[in-house]
């Protein structure tokens, strides 16, 4: 088993309130989860009005799978719709577990 995880950080700056960030984000996510079956949920920056940060993890039965679905650059799709402007700040790959703390 192979697990992935990312987290996106993204800038949303026509959000005035927490309310019309987490429109957009709650936007977002359903859009993601929708089209490339992963589990996301908004991570961090909770209190901030235009940050927001995203973590996004898949599963699978092999190494390239998951690669293929977290790859590093294109496939920002989902947030080219006519929507409010996001700007993606920051995506970084989550380091892997250490071994050494595992029980």
């Amino acid at each position: 088993m192979y697990i992935g995880a990312l987290q996106l950080t993204l800038h949303v700056p026509l959000s005035a309130s927490l309310k019309d960030k987490r429109q957009v984000v709650q936007s977002v996510l359903q859009r993601v989860r929708n089209k490339f079956e992963v589990a996301a949920a908004e991570v961090g920056t909770l209190e901030s009005w235009q940050v927001a940060t995203i973590g996004v993890s898949c599963v699978g039965n092999s190494a390239r799978h998951v690669a293929t679905v977290l790859e590093p650059e294109p496939r920002p799709e989902p947030l080219r719709e006519p929507r409010p402007p996001l700007e993606r700040v920051d995506r970084r790959p989550s380091p892997p577990p250490d071994p050494r703390q595992a029980q």
